[in-house]
């Protein structure tokens, strides 16, 4: 399996992106604005999104591939999300008001989209390649996601905060290679950090303290304009996981 990082930001300007990644190239974790970085070819290949929540800058991207693509596939893109998220989505985004619903367009027989309900711990299996819903904590209902080829797994927490019911369950991962975790804001904000049930370094540090395995940790959703320091900060508090700030086009093969 191949994940390829279309973006990786808290927030947008200056080249940055919000969270999308592209697994091999027909599924997305995520659709923020880093799917705008996709070529038209690449896009038509798209068959699946797992979606982690319903905040915009995970699903803003969702409306124009289906609206861009739609109309020249064959089959719907499948919207793989919690019956949460899907209920949000459905209300919110594609209602006719703020966009058309691609569930029945052209027709509910042969639509351009369609949903398939997830649930935390069972396992999707897309011809080998298993990808698990995992608990999150964070202001809407959210899910992360362990992506299993077999042979190694790579393990995203998406938007989240202090989660006892997260580390026990990546700690059985005996195969866990790569762990991307976020950390949205600096410990200057960690009164913003726990009102919005985002990590800054303290409190991820704290949680990593339940963590038992030895798998390469990178950090995502870091504030443009604060990046630096937020990063100083962790690799300053937890040094001994070599912390690693990850970046646009980062590629993981696992």
């Amino acid at each position: 399996m191949k994940l390829r990082t279309l973006g990786c930001s808290g927030g947008i300007g200056s080249g940055e992106q919000t969270t999308a990644f592209l697994l091999d190239d027909d599924i997305l974790i995520d659709a923020g604005t880093g799917v705008g970085n996709l070529r038209m070819d690449e896009m038509i290949k798209i068959d699946h999104i797992f979606i982690t929540h319903a905040h915009l800058d995970h699903v803003v991207y969702i409306p124009f591939l289906v609206d861009t693509v739609g109309y020249v596939r064959n089959k719907p893109i499948i919207l793989h999300v919690t019956e949460a998220t899907r209920e949000v989505l459905q209300s919110h985004l594609f209602n006719w008001h703020l966009w058309p619903d691609f569930t029945k367009i052209p027709d509910q027989r042969k639509p351009y989209m369609r949903y398939e309900i997830i649930t935390v711990n069972e396992t999707v299996n897309l011809q080998g390649r298993k990808i698990t819903p995992l608990p999150a904590n964070h202001v809407v209902p959210t899910v992360g996601y362990r992506l299993d080829s077999g042979r190694s797994s790579l393990v995203f927490t998406s938007d989240t905060t202090t989660n006892p019911k997260f580390w026990p369950i990546v700690n059985k991962i005996e195969n866990l290679q790569y762990l991307i975790v976020e950390s949205a804001f600096c410990d200057q904000k960690k009164d913003i950090a726990i009102r919005s049930k985002h990590y800054c370094p303290s409190l991820l540090a704290e949680d990593l303290k339940k963590f038992k395995g030895n798998a390469e940790l990178y950090i995502t959703h870091l504030k443009p304009g604060e990046v630096d320091m937020t990063m100083n900060q962790i690799q300053e508090i937890i040094p001994q996981f070599n912390p690693r700030q990850l970046h646009n086009n980062h590629t993981f093969e696992f």
